[in-house]
């Protein structure tokens, strides 16, 4: 009975993902838009990350305090930049895409226009889906993070970020779309570089930020499918069109 009864579910799963891909190509109906289902991850950032207290400690006019047994840490090895969790880890820029993979598990998907479909969008705020997208020879972090900005008004939040310099990001322009029941929603900025940190572009709200009520208008059955596209530009520009 046990056995199968987890055949059961293992076939039930497998009958939800590809129903969840039908969904998004149904959405989209572009011939070869690769479609990638995210599941949503809890927030797990009880504590302060290192850039958020930097950024706190730098609008309060005060720094971090030095102590005398302090390591002093190379000035070229970056922390984490998983946004999901409070990881000590630190290493070089070369090296973070790896890290990603095998430490928090981040999947990566190939190609010049992808579908992230986004499940479960009626959980409770914080939380977040991730994905890396690897096109034009870089690979790119790309966050959809449901916050309450204010309390008891969550809100979705959607971003692009290189892992990269920002030079680098600099060359490059993201472009986020949602089109369902005969609406389009379209974003398009310059990606921010992994250097910065994706809370301080939330709070800036320099990304694609929905209200509860339009990302309803646009998910289907708890699920939000996003057209993402990236292109070699020098042209710096933000806009959203509805």
């Amino acid at each position: 009975m046990l056995f199968f009864t987890q055949c059961f579910g293992a076939v039930l799963d497998l009958i939800h993902l590809r129903f969840q891909h039908y969904k998004a190509k149904r959405v989209f109906s572009a011939a070869g838009q690769l479609v990638c289902v995210v599941n949503p991850t809890h927030s797990l950032k009880y504590a302060p990350t290192r850039c958020a207290a930097a950024q706190a400690s730098t609008e309060q006019g005060t720094l971090p305090p030095c102590h005398h047994h302090e390591v002093v840490h190379d000035p070229q090895l970056v922390p984490c930049t998983c946004p999901l969790f409070s990881c000590p880890w630190e290493g070089h820029l070369e090296v973070v895409v790896s890290h990603l993979r095998q430490t928090h598990r981040i999947n990566i998907l190939q190609g010049a226009e992808i579908v992230f479909l986004a499940t479960d969008m009626h959980l409770p705020a914080p939380t977040d889906w991730i994905i890396m997208h690897s096109c034009l020879g870089h690979q790119f972090l790309l966050v959809l993070r449901k916050q309450e900005k204010y309390e008891g008004h969550p809100q979705f939040f959607a971003t692009m970020m290189l892992i990269g310099t920002p030079s680098q990001a600099n060359n490059f322009t993201y472009r986020l779309e949602l089109n369902r029941n005969q609406r389009r929603l379209k974003w398009e900025a310059t990606p921010r570089s992994i250097l910065e940190c994706v809370d301080s572009v939330i709070s800036d709200g320099d990304c694609l930020v929905l209200n509860t009520s339009l990302a309803q208008l646009f998910s289907d059955n708890g699920s939000l499918a996003i057209g993402i596209a990236i292109t070699t530009s020098k042209v710096h520009s933000t806009e959203a069109e509805m």
